[in-house]
């Protein structure tokens, strides 16, 4: 009888789990091992481009990577589905019912055996509990939500000008919470895209018909850098016409509405999330691994779960804090990708009975693209103590050398040079603003 082939199965198609089946599949092939990635979606997206394809300016279809074609290519198996139990005395996961949108059943609830699991599911946005955060205002987590976006934008947009056509003095309030990356990104490539939409027919558009504002809780925008760098992005929106407010928490939102602790209210025709980020509240209903308080899941510093070496957790999911540390690897698509980087390695040591290095993480900066006006941010995090402080075209090429090596990392040195260059033709050839 054929020995049974060694299963390793990720749960999550994000960059870090899809680097890592890239790399399991070419190094095991399907001979003795049978890797299986599982994600409820059919086309993988890099996070960090979400702002960009929210506001028009990426075009998805273009740079999006098919899951199933991508299985074939690199030697894994694609499943689509969500994650919905893990039975760790069975060493299996059952997956949850793929539904259309009519709520008709395409794939039913399965079983999935593993040898060694992977959970990098990711995260989503932390609401922080507050009242009609989640019935009123939209999301960036997922290119679905992205697509939600532009299109409200633009139809928001066509109403405006059509408005304006009429001699009105029409506007277009929008308020983003959260001042981390995101927001702050999102807040600079909405006023790029108004600024374009004169040239796409809507004729009597502009960018003062766009009311944007910035909120943030803190004292600053974007912790994670140097306080000079984040007055820098402060002072370089606000000379954008943006509308920041620092010390500015959200209390509650209603309809059109949102709420500022002892400021009032302030109305927005569209509302942004993206203040935080915390683990699935469905994780706690999967299964008994230790969750922290934001429901991500405890792993070693082997990235191993607390209570079954067989099960890995990476990425924004889980809570990792090395020896020494006051508090956990922070969650950037930097951190993932390491993370992905090191669970690759164990894996390998784990079937072998080697011992497993611990993870060591390498902040190596943050960079920050205020869309086509400026970018900003620091190189060499942990090396120089975060304090080379970089812009202009310098910047720029650093934060495109990023996803670059993203496109590496999923593609492999040959394809991925090739998309490289095929991204490069078509940022000349292909309309600056996707209105579809």
């Amino acid at each position: 009888m054929a020995k049974r082939k060694t299963q390793i199965v990720v749960v999550g198609g994000g960059a870090a789990g899809l680097g890592l089946v890239r790399k399991l599949g070419k190094r095991y092939g399907r001979e003795k091992h049978d890797i299986i990635l599982i994600d409820r979606n059919r086309t993988h997206v890099w996070k960090p481009l979400l702002h960009e394809v929210a506001a028009g300016s990426l075009d998805p279809n273009l740079d999006e990577v098919g899951y199933g074609g991508h299985a074939a290519r690199w030697g894994y198996r694609f499943f689509n589905a969500g994650l919905e139990s893990i039975d760790r005395d069975g060493q299996t996961v059952t997956t949850a019912p793929l539904l259309d949108e009519e709520g008709k059943v395409i794939v039913d609830r399965h079983e999935i055996r593993y040898d060694y699991l992977v959970l990098a599911m990711g995260g989503v946005s932390n609401d922080f509990g507050i009242e009609g955060v989640r019935e009123h205002a939209m999301f960036l987590e997922d290119r679905g939500q992205a697509d939600r976006f532009r299109q409200t934008l633009l139809n928001a947009c066509l109403r405006v000008n059509q408005a304006r056509q009429r001699g009105e003095n029409a506007t277009l309030p929008i308020c983003i919470v959260g001042g981390g990356a995101t927001g702050v990104e999102l807040s600079a490539e909405l006023v790029n895209s108004a600024k374009a939409l004169q040239s796409y027919g809507l004729e009597v558009f502009d960018d003062s018909a766009i009311q944007l504002t910035l909120l943030e809780a803190g004292p600053r925008l974007l912790p994670a850098l140097d306080e000079k760098i984040s007055d820098s992005v402060k002072d370089q929106l606000t000379s954008l016409g943006v509308d920041v407010r620092t010390g500015a928490m959200v209390s509650r939102m209603e309809p059109g509405r949102v709420h500022i602790k002892d400021s009032g209210a302030l109305d927005a025709t569209m509302i942004l999330w993206a203040a935080g980020v915390r683990g699935d509240d469905a994780v706690r209903g999967m299964g008994d691994l230790e969750l922290n308080k934001l429901d991500q899941i405890v792993v070693k510093p082997t990235l191993q779960s607390t209570v079954d070496d067989r099960i890995f957790a990476i990425g924004d999911c889980a809570s990792c804090t090395l020896p020494g540390a006051d508090r956990p690897i922070p969650p950037r698509a930097q951190s993932a990708q390491q993370m992905a980087d090191c669970v690759f390695e164990n894996l390998a040591r784990a079937q072998r009975g080697e011992k497993l290095k611990q993870f060591v993480y390498n902040d190596r900066g943050s960079l920050v693209s205020l869309s086509r006006f400026a970018t900003i941010g620091s190189l060499m995090g942990n090396l120089v103590g975060g304090k080379m402080a970089i812009e202009g075209r310098i910047a720029r090429a650093a934060y495109m050398s990023l996803y670059r090596m993203h496109i590496l990392n999923v593609h492999g040195w040959f394809r991925g040079a090739a998309q490289i260059v095929v991204s490069k033709i078509n940022n000349v050839v292909r309309p600056a603003l996707k209105l579809h």
